[in-house]
């Protein structure tokens, strides 16, 4: 799960991952799907270049 705040400056951040997600996959470039959405600091840009999403890895092992 992606944070909702940037732990930096507290932006909102975890509204914009399906897209960025979607584009992404699509084949555009990071840095130009995060101009595209508005971020512009890098902080926060940072928080989704660097996110790593484990959680559907963990659910197979755990008793949830």
């Amino acid at each position: 799960m992606m944070p909702v705040r940037c732990f930096t400056c507290g932006a909102v951040v975890a509204d914009r991952q399906e897209k960025y997600e979607q584009a992404t996959k699509k084949g555009e470039k990071p840095a130009a799907v995060l101009d595209k959405l508005g971020v512009k600091r890098y902080c926060c840009r940072r928080m989704f270049v660097s996110h790593v999403r484990i959680v559907d890895e963990l659910v197979k092992y755990g008793r949830f």
